[in-house]
């Protein structure tokens, strides 16, 4: 694939991320349509079709899209149905959990502090990163940073790839990177939060929770 031309998407858009949840689910069906127009051309997504899959929420408040015991959601209960591969659609129900949009207010000003601690540029981890709403909303004079960054869900991972060409993404739960320790400047994000623990060797003694987990093997990276 021509990454020749490639450009990472940039945050302008005010409104992002705003809208009811029907609203919320036809953004994210068309987000996962253009993605696979675009894989299926073996391409980049031009500009145009990045601000369409920047739409993309995740499925973080939309259970009723995923139960068939809701009359009101019949509609989008079977498009998803039809639209997802039988793993996809595992993966989008286990998500609804915790896959919670960052407003780009809040990350602009986690930048700002950043910022005012003397960071202008490095290597930037982002360990949870959805489709990647804290690199869009990189300040202009931190992108000549290095991004970096992981996602456990396929489809909101390869919606990051198209959205940020020029970032090195894995698609992989977090447990399973082999980051070497000290090698980040920054770390950002917004780490899942829930009553459950990750499985990795390394940090299995300690029993942490998903988002202490989260915490402790990212400052090691840092």
């Amino acid at each position: 694939m021509d990454k020749s031309n490639a450009v990472n998407f940039h945050i302008n858009d005010g409104s992002l991320g705003i809208g009811t949840a029907k609203e919320k689910f036809q953004r994210n069906i068309e987000a996962i349509r253009t993605l696979e127009k675009v894989e299926g051309e073996n391409r980049i997504a031009t500009p145009e079709e990045q601000k369409v899959l920047s739409q993309y929420a995740g499925w973080g408040g939309l259970a009723d899209a995923f139960d068939d015991g809701k009359s009101a959601w019949a509609g989008e209960y079977q498009e998803l149905k039809s639209l997802l591969s039988t793993q996809e659609y595992a993966s989008a129900r286990e998500s609804t959990l915790n896959a919670h949009y960052t407003d780009p207010l809040i990350i602009r000003n986690i930048y700002e502090a950043l910022g005012r601690m003397g960071f202008e540029k490095g290597n930037i981890l982002e360990p949870a990163m959805g489709i990647g709403n804290f690199f869009g909303a990189l300040p202009e004079k931190m992108r000549e940073s290095r991004l970096y960054g992981v996602e456990l869900d396929g489809i909101t991972g390869r919606i990051a790839k198209q959205l940020y060409p020029k970032a090195d993404i894995k698609i992989s739960g977090f447990e399973k990177t082999e980051y070497p320790d000290d090698f980040f400047d920054i770390a950002v994000g917004n780490v899942p939060f829930g009553n459950y623990g990750v499985a990795d060797k390394v940090y299995d003694k300690y029993g942490f929770k998903v988002h202490d987990y989260f915490f402790a093997k990212t400052l090691a990276k840092v």
